[in-house]
């Protein structure tokens, strides 16, 4: 039961990263096809450690052991095939970081609120910069790079960055400037937050950093107690004491 649990968990997980639309997951999910697959994956993992979960029940209660086999043995490859995903992470995370980075910057050039096409991914990036109280990447100076902006010699920024009191209630989209007619603007002179979105996301990684720890231990001490618990049954399972077969 606790597999099986703990399976739902994981297929939960996996649907919500494919289904989210108003968080920092549904820009990179939009973005980047690794973590769409990653998401599949998720949901695969967790659709088998349900199966595995029913197989191991079910082979436990009719001592079956061939079924308790199939259990230790895919437990044991979700579990190296978690760890084998936790090390690329580690090892790769500047090349994410960078990846990560391009995906972002691509979409603050492109942002266009007439874009129907987009109007999702450029919500959820409006709707990150809002909440993490943030602008651009690196800093609002990302923005000087948005094509409709720079047509309009940077007399606009975007809502989702303000720091004014008077845009609270427009958080898609760009504001106008009070600037001088025909006049021209940097994004010193826009009322936006200063801090990059980066920060902020680096920022909440590392105050969550302890929870998502424990998360992937707990996980990970729950799948060897499997295994040990399978292999175990395994072994007792008609064992007979031949030491009282009569000798001929």
């Amino acid at each position: 039961l606790l597999f099986q649990i703990l399976g739902a968990v994981i297929l939960g997980f996996g649907i919500w990263i494919l289904a989210d639309k108003t968080s920092f997951i549904a820009v990179l999910q939009m973005s980047s096809p690794s973590l769409k697959i990653g998401a599949y994956i998720l949901i695969g993992v967790g659709a088998l450690t349900m199966l595995m979960g029913f197989l191991g029940c079910l082979g436990a209660v009719n001592e079956i052991r061939c079924l308790l086999g199939l259990y230790f043995t895919c437990l044991m490859i979700i579990l190296i095939t978690q760890v084998a995903a936790g090390l690329v992470i580690y090892f790769q995370k500047e090349t994410l970081k960078e990846e990560l980075s391009r995906i972002v910057r691509s979409l603050i050039e492109k942002y266009d609120p007439l874009n129907d096409d987009e109007r999702n991914l450029q919500d959820a990036w409006d709707y990150v910069q809002t909440q993490i109280a943030c602008c651009g990447w690196t800093g609002a100076k990302d923005w000087e790079n948005n094509e409709i902006l720079i047509n309009q010699s940077m007399t606009a920024y975007p809502c989702s960055c303000s720091n004014s009191s008077k845009d609270f209630e427009v958080d898609t989209g760009f504001c106008n400037l009070d600037v001088p007619i025909n006049g021209t603007a940097t994004y010193a002179d826009w009322p936006v937050h200063q801090q990059g979105c980066m920060d902020g996301v680096e920022q909440w990684l590392k105050d969550n950093l302890g929870v998502i720890l424990g998360v992937c231990t707990g996980v990970a001490v729950i799948e060897l107690l499997g295994m040990i618990l399978s292999i175990s049954l395994c072994k007792n399972i008609h064992s007979e004491d031949y030491t009282k077969v009569p000798k001929s």
